[in-house]
């Protein structure tokens, strides 16, 4: 983007005023002046498996056509998780840069602090609007752990202080044809008889070619979600024939679950959840704001059909945590792959130094920009995870394991934020079992592993929230 264009007073007074409504003075002040900083914008589609897109040389249906050519043009992350398999938990972990047991969204239904530090109102505070579209899922309701469905308040909006349409739980509030987004007032924004999708990619389309920079924008897409109410995946009616033989990831094959009737319909909203990405990235290109924007196309979490428990994540395993990352744009088009483990405490950090804003230090993540140049050193290559609701647990990913603890549960357990006792009950060799078929938790050979990674996993627990607990070995010891 050229930097002689109009004066800051020419610029600002081109700008609609609504846009600007409620920013501070001191940023509205920097906002000519920040014009070339790289807008950002935000892909989320709800529960996409990363062994979807293509690139990753995994799947071989060529669902994500529009995908691959992002990859191949920006950065592919290989290994990219959540902090937390559930939604909740884990958006807030994407927007603060903390862990959940320090942002405190442990599970679905507790809302983000007003006060907490984010993404958008770091950026806000340097001149960027903050908007909004679609699932939010970061609003408190009334009672424990009550959720909001519709309009979400001001103040619970996590500094997304400009444009917002959105609904704090989507899947509530619509059906893949029929529903209802929330704008800044919090009256229904309504569609009937479009696909879900598509409508909100048209209000992105019309937004986007109206648009000043810099920008902060998040599309955030219940697709590839299952439908709550049906419990099913709903695609496009156009694509209803597509893939009526699909390929089963490895991990799936061997055991019981939701898969055999759901994976079709799963592909078809992938499908149709790349078409979208192909869709936002022609418009950036009419626009010319790709020159001079990062999009990010990302998951809250990933979906393992109710394989490895009664749910689709909530879980330790690949299936659950490992999420596709692809982020193209400035400092990110360089045509490459990315092997080491970031996770979403990272995803601010990153962003924020990617455009030159301070990461604040609220936040627990690390900027993995460095990365793209090869410089490995000093990076920690394992992830540190929570998980609730299904379980109390922590979990530890590194290249090679899959580590996880959970809290006993006596008579009458309920789901709490954390515990002052855990016991190993999951151990997976990658290197040797990548599709994660062979517990090998309490077995005698993988002692010194345990012991090691244990003492490994209290120091994460300890930097991640200050806590100390206790770990036990396996409570069930193979010789």
């Amino acid at each position: 983007m050229a930097t002689n264009g109009p004066t800051r007073r020419e610029w600002l007074s081109a700008v609609p005023a609504a846009m600007y409504a409620g920013l501070p003075a001191e940023a509205a002040a920097q906002t000519g002046a920040n014009a070339t900083r790289p807008n950002i914008i935000l892909i989320i589609s709800d529960q996409f498996r990363w062994d979807c897109v293509g690139a990753m040389g995994l799947n071989p249906m060529n669902l994500t056509p529009n995908l691959d050519q992002m990859a191949n043009r920006g950065v592919l992350f290989r290994s990219a998780f959540c902090n937390q398999p559930v939604c909740a938990p884990a958006r807030a972990s994407i927007f603060t840069g903390q862990y959940p047991s320090r942002h405190g969204v442990w599970k679905n239904g507790f809302g983000l602090a007003e006060n907490a530090v984010t993404l958008a109102g770091t950026l806000r505070q340097q001149g960027y609007s903050a908007n909004y579209m679609g699932k939010w899922h970061l609003a408190a309701g009334a009672g424990n752990g009550a959720e909001i469905a519709g309009a979400v308040p001001p103040a619970q909006r996590g500094g997304f202080a400009d444009l917002w349409e959105g609904a704090n739980a989507l899947e509530h509030t619509s059906h893949a044809y029929e529903g209802d987004l929330f704008d800044n007032d919090g009256k229904p924004i309504h569609f009937s008889g479009q696909y879900r999708t598509d409508f909100m990619t048209g209000r992105a389309q019309r937004f986007l070619r109206s648009l000043k920079s810099p920008f902060l924008l998040v599309l955030s897409y219940l697709e590839v979600h299952h439908q709550n109410d049906s419990d099913t995946f709903d695609p496009p009616k156009e694509f209803a024939k597509r893939y009526p033989n699909p390929y089963i990831p490895p991990d799936l094959r061997p055991f019981p679950g939701s898969w055999p009737s759901q994976l079709s319909d799963y592909y078809r909203c992938v499908a149709k959840m790349d078409e979208t990405v192909g869709t936002i990235r022609r418009t950036l290109a009419e626009t010319g704001l790709d020159r001079n924007t990062i999009l990010a196309f990302f998951s809250d979490h990933a979906c393992h059909f109710k394989t490895r428990n009664t749910e689709y994540k909530r879980s330790p395993h690949e299936g659950s945590i490992h999420i596709p990352l692809i982020i193209e744009g400035p400092s990110f088009n360089r045509s490459m792959a990315v092997d080491q483990l970031v996770s979403q405490v990272d995803f601010a950090p990153t962003l924020l130094e990617a455009v030159g804003v301070p990461v604040p230090a609220s936040m627990q993540g690390h900027s993995f920009l460095r990365l793209l140049d090869r410089r490995t050193e000093g990076w920690s290559n394992e992830v540190y995870f929570e998980m609730s609701e299904f379980v109390t647990g922590r979990g530890l990913r590194t290249p090679q394991y899959t580590y996880a603890v959970s809290a006993p549960k006596p008579p009458g357990w309920r789901a709490v934020a954390s515990a002052e006792k855990y016991v190993e009950y999951i151990l997976y060799d990658l290197f040797g079992d990548p599709y994660q078929q062979v517990n090998l938790a309490g077995r005698a050979p993988y002692q010194q592993v345990s012991e090691g990674l244990r003492k490994r996993m209290l120091e994460r627990i300890r930097e991640a929230s200050g806590a100390a607990p206790a770990i036990e070995p396996s409570w069930f010891p193979y010789s």
